[in-house]
């Protein structure tokens, strides 16, 4: 298990000005500028505490001409504050998906040398594939892009699209160009 992510993930927000930044961005978008005068700060300061959230995906930025805007990823803040309540358990979603269930998807999906045939369209058939491929990975382990890529292209040509839904799906994260699996607490499935 990945104690140590949900930790660092409670340094981060551990600080006042970033729970006041979050509480801030909960109502909409700002721009650095915004934020460091609504909290007295100056913009390097403001710089360094976003660089923080970011590190942990709960803010993302997005370039309106020359104005950076920071957003609230309200979804994973979620996700990352409530896994501290979920470890150990397994999630209701996982308890509705029977083993039963999940072999048939993987039958209909993967052919017999084990090559995904196509990505499901639907997400809980997509989970449990995604869930599936992940497998040989290993926990608390990083790998760089490239073993994340020659990994999946064993089971898959397009990487890409396979490496970009683990992520969304939150089996994975990227911190500093390196993956590593999530706690199972934070999974989708």
């Amino acid at each position: 298990m990945q104690l140590d992510r949900i930790v660092h993930f409670h340094k981060i927000v551990g600080d006042k000005t970033r729970i006041k930044i979050i509480s801030m961005l909960k109502h909409g978008p700002l721009h650095g500028q915004a934020l460091a005068d609504k909290l007295g700060l100056t913009p390097p300061t403001i710089s360094y505490h976003m660089a923080k959230l970011k590190e942990i995906d709960v803010v993302f930025q997005r370039r309106d001409k020359n104005t950076i805007y920071f957003y609230l990823n309200e979804k994973k803040l979620k996700l990352l504050a409530e896994a501290i309540l979920h470890i150990g358990e397994k999630s209701i979603e996982s308890d509705l998906i029977s083993k039963e269930n999940k072999d048939y998807v993987i039958t209909q999906f993967f052919n017999d040398e084990g090559k995904l045939l196509n990505i499901p369209a639907k997400q809980k058939k997509k989970l449990i594939v995604l869930e599936h491929l992940i497998q040989g990975l290993k926990m608390n382990q990083s790998y760089e892009e490239k073993e994340v890529n020659e990994y999946i292209k064993q089971f898959y040509g397009d990487y890409a699209t396979i490496r970009r839904e683990l992520i969304m799906c939150h089996f994975m994260n990227r911190h500093q160009g390196k993956y590593e699996l999530n706690p199972k607490e934070i999974w989708l499935i």
